[in-house]
């Protein structure tokens, strides 16, 4: 999934205005914004010029920059973004619910989507 606050946070680091790097990439300011705000995707060859003209990976921006090993030395990896990392360390700082999600994963999600409704 395309991160669009990882654009904005990495554009600002840049000291590029939205119309600047729109400018770059050959797309409006708007986009740009539409992009940052998750409103828009940008097509692949714009995300293409995004990458090239920030200097960032693929990985990066799609928020799957974080190496995961797997546990009893397999030979494997998982890429996990900030935002799923914040989301085990906090879950885990609950430790019913977590052994609860660990035990019943499904279930519990399905518990908490319904009461989101």
């Amino acid at each position: 999934m395309f991160i669009g606050k990882r654009l904005k946070e990495i554009r600002l680091k840049k000291g590029y205005t939205q119309q600047q790097l729109g400018s770059m990439v050959n797309v409006t300011k708007v986009s740009i914004c539409c992009y940052e705000k998750g409103a828009r995707t940008p097509n692949l060859e714009t995300f293409h010029d995004l990458l090239k003209v920030l200097d960032i990976t693929a990985d990066y921006l799609l928020g799957m920059d974080i190496n995961v090993i797997c546990e009893d030395n397999q030979e494997y990896s998982t890429k996990l973004s900030k935002d799923d990392i914040e989301i085990i360390n906090q879950l885990k700082l609950r430790k019913d619910l977590y052994k609860k999600i660990v035990e019943e994963p499904l279930r519990v999600i399905d518990l908490i989507e319904k009461r989101m409704k």
